[in-house]
């Protein structure tokens, strides 16, 4: 690919839209250079705003599959686990045909929402016994949609605290540590490092002791991979893992960890304010999925004191039931209004919330995977999204409020297309 250079009506340069800026990106898929540069633009985009691509950091591209599951609940039943026997039902059908297909269509529509990279927590990892035959078929998935991908390749060992894998559970097993860190080689040598890595990831404290927890976690410091945890997502979580080991999943993982907190916590809807303060004290960053948190019933996560977590979030799919990033940042600041936290919760230093929630979607979500993306400057990868600014939804809207009106007012039909690496991909509602 020939270098190209991209030029919009604006420009987002992390402080507000600007106009006469182009952007050039290398063969490499880097920014080279950001600026009134003055070159013949190879990558017009006219009545656009460009943003930096926004980072999925948690997706189970598989329960794509389970779409129209979590609307209709059997009077007397709890949504989570009604739509957890759905789930255990799809994983029992997969196979390398329909995890890829599943696969493909829930990236294309991660990239239909200005989506540009997604971190994959990815633990069906069996179609026959230990074969590991389905990880591959999420990074090749991946390139076939065209966009770019961590793998968090998931440690999975029990099915509950102190209980054996059951039922379609299997296919998630990760029978020994060797074998699990022997399968990580072999994916370092299948990755596509243009748009292409990987992460070493526990899946809970359900599904690993606090010992392989921090097996897994030295891992991956040792190779420098993200490292996460699905962290007390629901209460009987919580509930096993006090009878266990006597304190909160997020106690126990900390002190397994020996106090170190630098890793990513996906969930903690129900973590006590006491642990979420050690937690980010210790480093810690926090990914919510308000869309998939909501539609399972889970609850709204407490933050903390204001300004505490407004720097260490990211931002999730999780269950992809709807993938849309500006309605996941809707809903972070709706959850915490709900919950009474008004806008102290999120605000920056500055009272700024809806920098806060962008930095969530891009830059948090960039740092939670190990990624140089999430900004438009030089040398970071060419990931970006172009804003049609002549939808309804933005018309009239000046310069200095648009990042509002995008966040609070608008939808996917926004979207016009993406850059991956300087790639552009035009939304399929436009094609």
């Amino acid at each position: 690919m020939t270098p190209i250079v991209v030029e919009a009506d604006l420009t987002w340069t992390g402080a507000s839209f600007e106009r006469g800026l182009q952007v050039t990106v290398a063969e490499n898929g880097r920014i080279e250079a950001v600026g009134a540069l003055g070159r013949v633009p190879s990558q017009r985009l006219p009545r656009c705003a460009l943003l930096p691509g926004f980072v999925n950091a948690h997706s189970h591209a598989f329960q794509r599959g389970l779409r129209g599951h979590g609307e209709r609940f059997p009077e007397g039943t709890g949504s989570f686990w009604t739509w957890r026997e759905a789930m255990y039902g799809l994983v029992g059908r997969l196979g390398r045909v329909t995890l890829r297909a599943l696969s493909v269509q829930a990236f294309g529509e991660m990239l239909d929402a200005g989506i540009t990279a997604v971190g994959e927590f990815h633990y069906v990892h069996h179609e026959r016994d230990n074969d590991y035959a389905l990880d591959e078929v999420v990074l090749q998935a991946a390139a076939e949609a065209g966009i770019r991908v961590v793998l968090l390749q998931t440690f999975y060992a029990t099915g509950a605290v102190g209980r054996p894998l059951e039922g379609a559970q299997r296919r998630f097993a990760t029978p020994s540590l060797d074998g699990f860190l022997g399968q990580l080689d072999v994916l370092a040598k299948r990755v596509d490092p243009r748009t292409q890595s990987l992460g070493a990831v526990a899946h809970s404290i359900r599904a690993a002791h606090p010992d392989q927890i921090r097996a897994v976690y030295d891992e991956a410091q040792r190779r420098g991979l993200p490292f996460h945890m699905h962290v007390e997502e629901q209460r009987r979580e919580i509930d096993e893992c006090r009878a266990a080991y006597g304190r909160t999943p997020m106690a126990a993982i900390l002190d397994c960890l020996d106090g170190r907190g630098d890793f990513t916590a996906v969930h903690c809807t129900h973590t006590e304010p006491a642990d979420m303060a050690r937690f980010l004290a210790a480093g810690g960053r926090v990914c919510l999925c308000p869309l998939t948190e909501g539609n399972l019933g889970d609850g709204i996560p407490g933050l903390g004191a204001p300004h505490a977590a407004g720097g260490r979030l990211c931002l999730g799919s999780d269950s992809n039931a709807r993938l849309s990033s500006l309605e996941e940042m809707r809903w972070l600041e709706y959850g915490q209004r709900l919950r009474g936290e008004m806008r102290g919760a999120l605000a920056d230093a500055q009272g700024n919330v809806v920098a806060t929630l962008l930095a969530a979607a891009t830059t948090g979500g960039a740092h939670a995977l190990g990624l140089d993306a999430g900004r438009i400057v030089a040398g970071a990868w060419g990931d970006l999204v172009a804003i049609d600014l002549d939808t309804p939804s933005l018309a009239g809207v000046p310069p200095e409020r648009l990042l509002d009106a995008i966040v609070f007012g608008a939808g996917n039909a926004v979207i016009a297309g993406t850059f991956v690496g300087g790639r552009w991909r035009a939304t399929s509602h436009r094609t």
